[in-house]
């Protein structure tokens, strides 16, 4: 049987009113583009957005589309809904959630509680990944170092582009 991803996640973004999950993505089976919306039900300034992005992905109605969006993305989008509730703008969302995704040097990794060094750790592996180059690539470098900007802005609208590189 032919194993290749039925959807392809394309985009994906956050719309706050009404709050919803949107994703763009291309149905191979029928060689079309579509637009799902995933509407966010029972999520409050309160809500632990990395609790409602595992559900999200592991909803079996939205699984298959979600395949090719990361827990870390869907997070981020509830992360701006949230701050979205609780009254913050979008730049003030967004900034909030740099800083938590920001790794800080001079922090003493071995004071953090388990969740939060988990956390770190897939930041760090995510920048990794980010980072990573591809052996056959034509510029990949061995012990490549690269150089974090700290003040890296982020998209300053709620759309992620998302790259489908075969790997």
């Amino acid at each position: 049987a032919c194993t290749t991803m039925t959807f392809t996640a394309q985009k994906c973004g956050v719309c706050f009113q009404p709050p919803s999950i949107i994703l763009i993505y291309r149905d191979n089976s029928q060689d079309k583009t579509r637009q799902r919306i995933m509407p966010v039900r029972n999520f409050s300034k309160f809500s632990d957005c990395s609790m409602a992005a595992e559900q999200l992905k592991n909803n079996p109605r939205h699984k298959a589309y979600l395949e090719g969006v990361s827990l870390r993305q869907l997070q981020k989008f509830y992360s701006l809904l949230r701050g979205h509730l609780g009254g913050q703008s979008l730049a003030e969302s967004l900034e909030k959630f740099r800083q938590e995704e920001t790794i800080d040097p001079e922090e003493d990794m071995n004071k953090l509680d388990d969740k939060e060094l988990a956390k770190r750790k897939s930041i760090m592996d995510e920048l990794f990944e980010r980072n990573r180059k591809k052996k056959d690539d034509p510029d990949f470098v061995y012990n490549v170092e690269v150089e974090f900007p700290q003040d890296e802005q982020l998209e300053s609208c709620g759309w992620d582009v998302e790259s489908d590189e075969e790997i």
